[in-house]
């Protein structure tokens, strides 16, 4: 038997920032990641409170940012943040499948791929990624504004998406973006 947790979107951010608060002046991660937890998850399912879309940075780490354990969190990560058709669809599972009601969109700061956007010219499979960036973020060359511009940017497309706009509509979904300062350790919401 699969069990279900249903909060609201509002519900979900106020979780989100309570645990981010806990591991602003954390040493040591505070979820549970105990073998009981595995083994109810094994066994029930997952049922995750949020959706994160965010950085594939290694200073980025979602579960430590809110203080979350096993099966709290549904994250997709990929450099620079940005959205196409595969994390669409992972958050149409997310949101259909497991009940999410909030998807949040975590921009952070001293992002290497926005940096790239703003200041190089990459080559191969790198200029898929900062060419989207460019489109959000258009003449910007303020980082922090272009880190903003780029989760407005991918909020603009998963609120695009038909499949997201029915679900916000019918069950409450809501879609957020944030900044997480990978100094402070702070979440900003945007």
């Amino acid at each position: 038997m699969k069990e279900t947790l249903q909060i609201t979107a509002k519900e979900a951010v106020e979780k989100l920032l309570t645990g981010n608060k806990q591991y602003i002046d954390s040493k040591y991660g505070v979820g549970d990641i105990s073998k009981e937890k595995r083994r109810l998850t094994s066994l029930h399912g997952q049922s995750p409170y949020a959706i994160i879309v965010t950085c594939s940075d290694s200073r980025v780490i979602p579960e430590h940012i809110f203080s979350a354990g096993i099966g709290e969190l549904f994250v997709i990560r990929l450099a620079g943040n940005v959205i196409d058709d595969h994390q669409l669809g992972s958050i149409e599972y997310a949101a259909g499948h497991l009940g999410c009601r909030l998807i949040l969109v975590m921009g952070h700061t001293h992002c290497g791929a926005v940096d790239a956007a703003i200041n190089g010219n990459p080559e191969n499979y790198i200029k898929f990624i900062t060419d989207e960036i460019r489109l959000a973020i258009g003449d910007e060359t303020d980082a922090a504004k272009a880190c903003e511009l780029n989760v407005a940017h991918s909020i603009r497309i998963i609120e695009d998406s038909l499949e997201i706009h029915h679900m916000e509509e019918d069950t409450g979904l809501r879609v957020m973006g944030a900044i997480y300062d990978i100094e402070s350790g702070e979440v900003r919401l945007l």
